[in-house]
């Protein structure tokens, strides 16, 4: 069938959508038009921070696992500060041997309180001060106060009666002067006076011989006057004070702590003279007459 010019009676041809944009071509976003979206300020701060306090528990982690290497380290180095002090006096050799003394003596200490359960320190030196440990009390009755001051001087004891016989067997002067000095220092320490061992032996037997034994290191101090001695005397006289003051409180705790047994104080009495005999009989048989011409 004919038609005008520029006329079909074919449809028209179907209209295609145009096909929609890719994502990749989208255009991109305002935060990221220069690149990659920066983080905020703050946020940055809370992460610095957070690896700051990561590394901080890192380190304090590392140091409580070398807390023990460090105790020891100071232990020993403490030792070795004191063995240089005595040695300016009485030469390295007898100034090791009498720092090992003091090390003996004062790991009883130590023994007995880790035996009640209650935790103790190494043995820091201070030079001609002897040496120092800690710990949160010393027991929780003036029984255990006793025992642990008591164990000081046995241990001491102890290991001097084993320097003194071998120096006698072996004919060594040194050994024997060591063997007298710790059994003079272990005598020394059982006078009956806090803060001294023999203190702590008379806190379960009769702290009024607390008066007696601070009379006698007052006498020593007036006699043969020595710093070391007068501070000592100082700290007993506080402490001697404030013992007898708070036995006297009131309180039933503190009336509790010192009620031993007759039994126990008994047995501390004899363990408490007992030693002083020992000692005694040691320093006999181990003193080597010193003249200087």
């Amino acid at each position: 069938m004919e038609t005008r010019s520029g006329w079909t009676l074919d449809p028209p041809p179907i209209a295609t959508p145009p096909a929609a944009a890719s994502p990749a071509a989208s255009p991109a976003a305002p935060e990221e038009a220069f690149g990659k979206r920066r983080r905020s300020w703050i946020r940055e701060k809370l992460g610095a921070a957070g690896a700051a306090i990561v590394a901080l528990f890192a380190k304090l982690k590392a140091l409580l696992l070398l807390a023990p290497k460090i105790k020891v380290l100071a232990t020993a180095g403490s030792a070795l500060v004191s063995v240089a002090a005595y040695s300016l006096f009485w030469g390295w050799q007898f100034a090791i041997g009498f720092v090992v003394l003091i090390f003996i003596h004062e790991m009883g200490h130590v023994f007995a309180l880790r035996r009640h359960g209650i935790k103790a320190s190494a043995p820091m030196f201070v030079p001609f001060m002897g040496a120092v440990i800690w710990a949160r009390s010393l027991g929780d009755d003036a029984l255990t106060e006793a025992r642990v001051g008591l164990a000081g001087p046995y241990f001491g004891a102890a290991a001097s009666a084993v320097v003194a016989i071998v120096g006698l067997v072996t004919h060594t002067g040194l050994l024997e002067a060591l063997g007298y000095i710790g059994f003079l220092l272990n005598l020394f320490n059982l006078l009956p006076v806090v803060p001294l061992d023999g203190g702590r032996a008379m806190a379960a037997m009769a702290p009024w011989m607390w008066f007696l034994g601070f009379g006698g290191l007052v006498v020593i101090e007036f006699i043969t006057p020595n710093p070391i001695l007068l501070v000592i005397c100082l700290i007993a006289a506080y402490d001697v004070y404030r013992r007898w003051a708070h036995r006297h409180s009131p309180t039933a705790e503190q009336t509790a702590y010192y009620r031993v047994a007759p039994r126990d104080r008994m047995i501390i009495g004899a363990a408490y003279i007992g030693l002083i005999v020992v000692l005694a009989i040691g320093m006999h048989f181990t003193y080597i007459h010193r003249t200087i011409s």
